[in-house]
């Protein structure tokens, strides 16, 4: 059976469950569509939780980021890992034990005004459809290529399946829908990479292969041998860094404290009946989450090494084209990689100089890793449908967060406080329709790569929410005025820089030109340091919090009791 009706077979077979768990789950009250109930074991909640948080970014990107970049792409795993540290264990607990679902919910009670809110709907918006956006491209990259769609088409696919689910299940058909998503994208992710690291080190367990010998009998290891490929060619040493230390530092630091932010997944601790709970989901997400971070480096050298072997070949001159193997050819009908012959002897060749004759994207690496490995091609098949899951569960997520934002904390709170429950989730609903709709469009005209993409929905999460909800948690005297004012000199500051290096002034986006030397997948980080201070400081000349403010923030600081999520 070849690749396409593998593919064709399997992404069907997951699409179906994802349905049929959907009409299953189906959301029957607001309670139901944005909390799941608060029924959710604590094991189930922690695949749910790490399936909406490793996101196309994740599955499909990170480690094409780190095959390209070496040592630099470990920003990506230190701040998405090290973020949800501190989201698991620093934030989790308060927010849950206040007892509000939203992160606008949150900002709205805790600083007592409905302009707080607002803005904070505001930013969640904006946050969450810059974040869908790479999701929605990571769907059209796996569709262009193993169902021979263009990436609209494919898109449009993808907007079909999750406005299904989404829109009809909420949070309770999108939570156990994550689980069986979680259950495709991990197989999907290890499976490949046991089998690489077998055939070219022996060694079983991927994290043991990255760091062993080949196991061609020459007593190279495989770092080293990557190192060596890469100086030979013009590439800086796969192991050594070319990034600033500032940058490396804002980068990581802005993943981070974005994690905290990230209204999508903070939500996620109150699908489960108790604080308690919400602590076990967050350690088993963790585990979960990790078994696919630690496998990232090994698949990205593994897709790095047999990649640069069969375009070079094995004397290193180049492949003839005539001859190429067909994961290339495959792939340059999505247009994701391309051939230019510079010297006109018919073969490829790539490289980090002038003789580099590819341009590949880097997005690819993941999916075509089986095809460059030549694996099975019911592998290949069930990668296309990790991928799909990976994209599909983090978009579901997102998309809940955006109409819950518009219906519950916009509409219900704010513009329309006597609609029904019945009436609100219709609004939910229509405002889930509306989002997948805008979600497309963005999926079908990306700002960016995946990852890249990823990495700016963090810097404006890190620059607008972290701060509020830290002082919200923290500083008793907080008060309205000081945290409307630092999340919109944050966001606003942090969305201007990337709109101008990206999209107003891209030729200008080098170092000498940066800030402080700071890119723009960091500046996030020093949006969220002016959201302190600006909030800090208007807070000291503009009256403290009300006396019943500061003691309700008092009781949050020690988390006893179920914190039942409230929809009021």
């Amino acid at each position: 059976m070849d690749i396409q009706t593998l593919t064709f077979l399997i992404v069907g077979v997951t699409f179906a469950l994802y349905i049929g768990i959907a009409l299953w789950a189906r959301a029957g009250s607001t309670h139901d569509f944005y909390v799941a109930g608060g029924g959710v074991n604590p094991v189930a909640n922690g695949m749910a939780t790490a399936a909406d948080w490793m996101s196309a970014a994740s599955f499909i990107s990170m480690a094409g980021l780190i095959s390209f970049m070496g040592y630099d792409g470990a920003v990506y795993l230190m701040g998405w890992t090290g973020g949800y540290v501190l989201l698991a264990l620093c934030l989790a607990p308060y927010l849950r034990k206040f007892g509000k679902f939203t992160v606008p919910a949150f900002i709205g009670d805790r600083y007592y005004s409905n302009t707080a809110r607002t803005v904070a709907v505001i930013c969640a918006v904006f946050v969450c459809f810059t974040y869908v956006a790479g999701q929605m491209r990571g769907v059209g990259v796996v569709f262009s290529r193993f169902l021979e769609v263009d990436i609209t088409s494919g898109v449009i696919i993808g907007m079909a399946i999750v406005f299904f689910y989404a829109v009809l299940g909420g949070m309770k058909g999108i939570t156990y829908t994550q689980v069986a998503q979680y259950c495709v994208l991990i197989c999907a992710y290890l499976v490949p990479a046991i089998f690489i690291s077998i055939m070219m080190t022996g060694h079983v367990i991927p994290q043991i292969g990255f760091g062993a010998e080949l196991s061609d009998g020459s007593g190279t290891y495989l770092l080293d041998k990557l190192d060596g490929l890469s100086t030979e060619l013009g590439f800086a040493e796969y192991t050594s860094g070319t990034k600033s230390t500032i940058d490396v530092f804002f980068i990581t630091a802005a993943l981070m404290v974005g994690t905290a932010g990230l209204p999508h997944v903070i939500v996620r601790f109150f699908t489960v009946p108790k604080v308690r709970d919400a602590r076990k989901s967050a350690g088993w997400a963790l585990l979960f989450i990790a078994l696919l971070y630690t496998t990232a480096p090994a698949i990205a050298t593994f897709a790095r090494v047999n990649m640069i072997d069969t375009i070079n070949g094995p004397d290193a001159q180049g492949t003839a084209y005539e001859q190429a193997p067909s994961w290339i050819s495959n792939w340059e009908s999505t247009g994701l990689i391309s051939w230019e012959d510079k010297n006109g002897d018919g073969k490829m060749f790539y490289s980090g100089d002038e003789r580099n004759e590819m341009k590949i994207d880097r997005d690819i690496m993941v999916l075509a890793n089986p095809e460059i490995a030549d694996l099975p091609a019911w592998v290949i098949a069930l990668v296309a449908a990790g991928g799909i899951a990976a994209a599909l569960s983090t978009s579901a997520g997102l998309l809940l967060v955006i109409s819950t934002s518009i219906s519950h904390d916009l509409l219900k709170r704010n513009l329309m406080p006597n609609i029904t429950d019945k009436q609100e989730l219709r609004y939910a609903r229509i405002a889930s329709a509306v989002a997948i709709c805008i979600a497309g469009y963005l999926g079908i005209n990306p700002p960016g790569f995946v990852a890249q993409v990823v990495a700016f929905a963090f810097g404006l999460a890190a620059s607008s929410f972290f701060p509020a909800i830290i002082l919200g948690i923290f500083s008793k005297r907080m008060n309205k005025e000081g945290a409307i004012a630092g999340m919109i000199s944050g966001i606003s500051f942090t969305a201007l820089y990337i709109i101008y290096f990206k999209f107003i002034n891209p030729a200008a986006n080098v170092p000498e030109n940066w800030l402080f030397g700071i890119s723009p997948e960091g500046i996030g980080t020093l949006g969220m340091v002016l959201n302190f201070v600006v909030a800090i400081v208007v807070a000291r000349y503009t009256a403290d919090a009300p006396k019943d403010v500061q003691q309700l923030v008092a009781n949050i600081r020690f988390p006893k009791g179920a914190g039942e999520a409230s929809a009021h």
